[in-house]
């Protein structure tokens, strides 16, 4: 690992120095281009001052002498302008062709050691997120982003496998359950009969407890019932057709009115949708809706309120009562199977929200519990689309 660490930084150190260098070789190419062209312009103009050369005893000249004269060449105006340009040409094409070699060390290395184990981690994070794992991360390199895209295919491949063995006992879960709600039909429906031959008995203690047995039989082919239709619910899927909203909004209210009419509730329906179609599919709608207002009537006191209103693309309906709402459990695992915090469970299995819970994932919403100013709140949301 101590290797692979040190790679990178080996890489930009080694792009680094590669195009500083550069920059020094553009810098040096330069300012000997511009010292040519300075020596060339000059050596076009005659040499009109004396030049002086040392001597020794004998005449001979040492050196290659020099001009001790103040009096300078007369260049043309042009020349004199370009030998000014070429003399301060060196000095700042030096930052500009560091500034370029830094920005292109940093690109290159971007593009070549980064820019693709990054889009493949993106890529794959994307994934992920979309419960997407039947994919493989392609990127091979010993550096440290190679280690760490192996590391993510490690991880994925653990996410895969974890996830298929969820699903598998998740199934097999469903069919434990099918199994098991199927097979107890049978002892239960033989007990039963057992129990109402029982009744009948002149003994009244014999009778009593044979009643006793009855109910609780009863209970229980309630219960299994209730196995039996959800594994079916969690598998089911809706069949759209177009719903009429004005009619829907009727059937609603008029459904409503009948279960609060027992106790005595005020109702307000409220319908914020347009007089349109809306495809749907009706059974799953309907069986939610029941299980709402039903839960709504259960808990109010006085008064229950029906909205049907729209999000987006989203058909939605919340039922809310003046009752006590729902409790900080509640509002947590109120949509989980078999809760209730009622005390008894004769009537009342804690089904009720999770089936609408299922119903409303399969028809690609949600549903959202809450406690409103008085009162719970529950909206059933479901994917729809208006015709």
């Amino acid at each position: 690992m101590g290797q692979i660490k040190n790679s990178l930084r080996r890489s930009i150190i080694l792009y680094i120095i590669i195009f500083v260098l550069a920059a020094m070789v553009l810098s040096g190419t330069t300012s000997f281009a511009c010292d040519r062209l300075a020596k060339r312009i000059r050596n076009a103009y005659p040499e009109t001052r004396e030049k002086y050369y040392l001597t020794n005893m004998d005449g001979e000249r040492l050196g290659e002498g020099a001009y001790i004269s103040k009096q300078d060449i007369s260049y043309s105006e042009g020349d004199e302008k370009v030998l000014e340009l070429l003399e301060i040409l060196p000095m700042l094409m030096t930052p500009v062709y560091s500034a370029v070699c830094v920005f292109a060390a940093a690109f290159l290395f971007y593009r070549n050691k980064l820019k693709n184990p990054i889009n493949e981690l993106e890529a794959a994070a994307e994934k992920i997120s979309n419960s997407d794992l039947d994919f493989k991360i392609q990127y091979e390199s010993d550096d440290e982003l190679g280690q760490l895209c192996r590391d993510f295919e490690v991880m994925r491949s653990a996410l895969a496998q974890n996830f298929s063995e969820m699903w598998r006992q998740v199934e097999e879960r469903k069919r434990l359950n099918g199994a098991f709600a199927h097979d107890l039909r049978t002892p239960l429906t033989v007990l039963k009969g057992y129990g109402e031959m029982l009744e009948t008995n002149e003994d009244s203690q014999v009778a009593n407890m044979a009643a006793a047995i009855s109910n609780q039989i009863s209970r229980l082919e309630r219960y299994t019932e209730s196995m039996s239709r959800i594994h079916r619910l969690e598998e089911s899927r809706p069949e759209c057709r177009p719903v009429d909203v004005h009619r829907l909004a009727s059937d609603f209210e008029e459904m409503v009115s009948i279960v609060a009419g027992e106790k005595s509730l005020r109702i307000c329906f409220e319908n914020h949708l347009a007089d349109k179609f809306l495809e749907v599919d009706l059974e799953f709608v309907e069986q939610v809706y029941q299980n709402l207002i039903s839960n709504g009537v259960r808990y109010a006191e006085s008064m229950i309120t029906v909205r049907m209103f729209e999000e987006g693309k989203l058909f939605c309906m919340s039922v809310a009562d003046d009752g006590p709402g729902f409790s900080a459990k509640s509002l947590k695992r109120a949509a989980e199977p078999y809760f209730t915090e009622a005390v008894s469970r004769e009537k009342n299995f804690g089904l009720g929200l999770y089936i609408s819970r299922i119903l409303c994932e399969n028809h690609g919403g949600y549903l959202t519990i809450e406690n409103a100013e008085a009162g719970g709140r529950v909206t059933a949301r479901f994917q729809e689309f208006y015709k």
